[in-house]
């Protein structure tokens, strides 16, 4: 076969271009991480993810699905992901074997626990709360299916289940953080046993308990600060003053022993009608975000996480589960608490949709917050019984 001037220069363009390709790791090096990124296609949800609105660049999908009153979430050292709940009395464990970003294996840990809502992890160990009680079973992640008695690391914590259920997590002192929530609307139960409505933190084998803050009315979800190491929580206030007070908090711990004003004061200027007059708001710590009445701030998280913009680092991200006892539901969302030099500068929706506001009808409640090795983040649903997963693409 002949060719012409032109078949020889295009082979001669052809055979360069292939060269210069194979010959330039820096290209090669970006092709083949632009293949490794590729993620799976979604799972097809049930959940009608539709109508929930998100900012320009976000998408969310269901990470599990039938998870029965799915609440607080640990990430093991080797991906299971463990999920407490409050009135199924159960612990599951949640596995993703084959990468696909859908957890296909669902473990029970346990069936049989009052209110296991809390759940930790450390050195290859669960920390389990349920109401009295905390539970540690060991080298769990390798023994899901067949999970091993576990150890009490106490059994002596108040027995009320009105915010008896505890969210826990372990500080960056290595202590494990326990609350003990009022266990009442609004009440003074000091005199009985001083740790009511305060956050409490102990050694990992339980000795060296002690308060660490006063004044909680029951906080579901706390984190620390990623560059100060100050623990922040959201915090539940009374109900029944109407439809439009006390408002919720989101809190700041600057030193041990701090007061946060329940029973006597809430949300920093809020006088309390039945305990008000004993003690004024001046002498408590105020909030350092005052959120919406009865949104029931839950989860909260700081994103440090390289997947989602610059612009989200370092910010609080809070699941507000919604009202119960307010004529106009308000809630059921994630929200953006941006800060600056570790003060709360702006307070804002991030995810909304799952409740119609026109038919006052939802059909998910947003309790607990992870962020995943990746940078995306995980949402439980107590009420939809799924796990989201929250992801930027640009």
């Amino acid at each position: 076969m002949k060719f012409s001037r032109t078949h020889y220069k295009s082979i001669l363009v052809l055979a360069a271009s292939v060269l210069v390709f194979s010959c330039n790791p820096k290209k090669k090096e970006a092709n083949d991480q632009a293949q490794q990124e590729e993620l799976p296609e979604p799972h097809q949800s049930n959940m009608p993810l539709e109508l929930l609105n998100l900012p320009e660049g976000f998408s969310i999908n269901t990470y599990a699905e039938n998870i029965d009153g799915a609440r607080s979430m640990a990430m093991g050292d080797k991906g299971t992901l463990f999920v407490g709940t409050r009135n199924e009395n159960k612990v599951y464990a949640l596995q993703d074997a084959d990468g696909d970003l859908w957890a296909e294996k669902v473990f029970e840990i346990a069936s049989d626990l009052e209110q296991p809502n809390g759940v930790a992890f450390r050195d290859g160990s669960l920390y389990v709360a349920a109401v009295s009680k905390l539970l540690r079973y060991d080298n769990i992640e390798d023994n899901l299916a067949n999970p091993p008695e576990p150890v009490v690391i106490y059994d002596d914590y108040p027995t009320e289940f009105h915010h008896g259920w505890k969210y826990i997590a372990f500080g960056p002192d290595g202590k494990l953080y326990v609350p003990v929530g009022a266990p009442c609307n609004i009440c003074e139960r000091s005199s009985e046993d001083e740790r009511y409505a305060t956050i409490t933190r102990m050694a990992p084998d339980g000795t060296d308990r002690e308060i660490y803050a006063k004044g909680v009315r029951n906080t579901v979800g706390f984190a620390w600060h990623p560059e100060t190491g100050e623990l922040w929580f959201t915090d539940n206030n009374r109900d029944l003053m109407g439809d439009d007070l006390p408002p919720g908090e989101l809190n700041r711990v600057t030193e041990a022993g701090q007061h946060f004003g329940y029973p006597y004061c809430h949300a920093g200027t809020v006088k309390d009608p039945e305990f008000g007059d004993q003690r004024p708001c001046s002498d408590f710590v105020a909030p350092a975000q005052a959120m919406g009445p009865h949104v029931a701030p839950l989860g909260i998280k700081f994103n440090t996480g390289s997947m989602f913009p610059d612009e989200y680092k370092g910010h609080a991200f809070v699941a507000e589960h919604g009202s119960w006892n307010r004529s106009s539901k308000v809630g059921y969302r994630l929200t953006l608490v941006k800060l600056e030099n570790s003060k709360a500068v702006s307070y804002e929706p991030f995810i909304d949709g799952w409740l119609d506001e026109e038919k006052q009808e939802a059909f998910g409640r947003p309790v607990d917050l992870l962020f995943m090795k990746d940078g995306s983040l995980l949402i439980s649903d107590d009420f939809g019984d799924a796990i989201y997963r929250v992801t930027y693409k640009k």
